[in-house]
């Protein structure tokens, strides 16, 4: 007997344009990175999933198809590539909190949901992990 998995979340609905918020994602970004508490874990890397929805705050000029007009998802790779790359960390949960701090560090971001997941940690789980929402204090 096979048992499909259920998504915990229902979809998530953060475009919004009455309040004129734009939803900027990143799916299923795969990275390797030294994260865990226990010793295997200090001495390879491993592969770490991260998802990312932001509630963006639209441009009041609107986009005039300019870069500099939106919050770039490549910038925000780059970003969660950077935090991996800055060496070991013990908690999914410390490297969800940075991940969500380099998002709200631009303030047009309103809100961030961050989930970070290990993959290879048990045989009969896709993956262990967790998911995180925070808000920017200046909104």
């Amino acid at each position: 007997m096979s048992i499909e998995p259920k998504e915990v979340l229902g979809p998530l609905h953060i475009a919004d344009a009455r309040q004129r918020i734009r939803h900027v994602f990143v799916r299923d970004l795969v990275v390797l990175a030294f994260i865990g508490i226990h010793d295997h874990e200090k001495t390879a890397p491993q592969r770490v999933r991260v998802n990312l929805d932001l509630a963006v705050r639209e441009a009041e000029g609107g986009l005039e198809d300019d870069l500099v007009n939106v919050v770039c998802y490549e910038g925000l790779v780059s970003g969660v590539r950077n935090i991996v790359d800055s060496g070991h960390v013990g908690l999914v949960e410390t490297m969800a909190e940075e991940i969500a701090g380099m998002c709200l560090d631009d303030n047009r971001v309103r809100s961030v949901r961050v989930r970070v997941e290990k993959l290879d940690i048990f045989d009969n789980a896709e993956s262990v992990g967790v998911e995180i929402e925070r808000f920017n204090r200046e909104v």
